[in-house]
């Protein structure tokens, strides 16, 4: 299971703790770092235990779980940028005085008024939630759709993919299995996101490749590796220095 299916299918405490415990180590929900539990972490002269060191991880690395999730694609937090303006200076400890000056909006009152929009959204999103839980035990016919990958640039039609329809078009273009070459390499949007999701498996989360590198593994999936290369950036896969002289795999 990938970072992202891990991380939609955490529990509400989970996202909010930002990791989850399984019986040999804890992962960080939000890069899919391990932690392997009965080992020592040093960090800055102090040694930890696996389960503290998962949240000295989040606070380092992510800054918090409520950054990291401020920062998704506004097609997965259901907010606009306004929304996520205002819930950021909320979580600072802002005044509504002082927000209403940093703004340059309205008055005091207005922002009271957007706290209550967003607390209105907050029971929505509670209702919604729970109806889509009770849901699950009677929808007997619901397809399994593939997770929306949390670095996803724009979400949109082209993830309205089923796990039977990623399997299918997998079989399509791998006819060697998905180690080997693709056949041809689809300009359909749908086909396309599947395609290189799975190519970007090739790499490594927390590593780092030179352009040389990253055409190496990509010769390996289709000679056209320059195509495969922007387009994984282009889709939010792979990530890269201005100068092109690092990528990486996003996480």
């Amino acid at each position: 299971m990938d970072i992202s299916e891990l991380f939609w299918n955490a529990s509400l405490e989970e996202l909010k703790c930002g990791y989850i415990e399984e019986k040999n180590h804890y992962i960080c929900l939000l890069c899919g770092k391990y932690f392997e539990k009965g080992i020592v972490y040093p960090e800055d002269g102090v040694m930890y235990e696996s389960g503290r060191y998962v949240r000295v991880h989040i606070e380092k690395t992510h800054h918090s779980v409520f950054e990291y999730l401020i920062h998704l694609d506004k097609k997965l937090t259901g907010l606009t940028d306004h929304q996520k303006g205002l819930l950021q200076l909320f979580y600072q400890g802002k005044s509504d005085k002082e927000i209403q000056t940093e703004m340059g909006i309205g008055s005091a009152s207005t922002i009271r008024n957007h706290r209550f929009v967003l607390k209105e959204k907050e029971r929505q999103a509670k209702t919604f939630l729970a109806m889509m839980e009770l849901l699950k035990e009677k929808d007997k016919y619901a397809p399994a759709f593939l997770e929306v990958p949390k670095t996803a640039r724009m979400v949109d039609d082209r993830y309205n993919v089923t796990q039977e329809e990623k399997e299918a078009i997998l079989t399509k273009y791998f006819p060697d299995g998905i180690k080997g070459p693709l056949k041809t390499f689809s300009r359909k949007e749908k086909d396309k996101l599947v395609v290189l999701r799975e190519i970007a498996q090739r790499f490594e989360l927390d590593r780092s490749y030179d352009e040389k590198e990253v055409n190496q593994i990509l010769k390996t999936a289709y000679d056209d590796y320059a195509t495969l290369r922007r387009y994984l950036i282009d889709y939010g896969f792979l990530d890269r220095k201005t100068d092109g002289s690092q990528y990486w795999l996003r996480k």
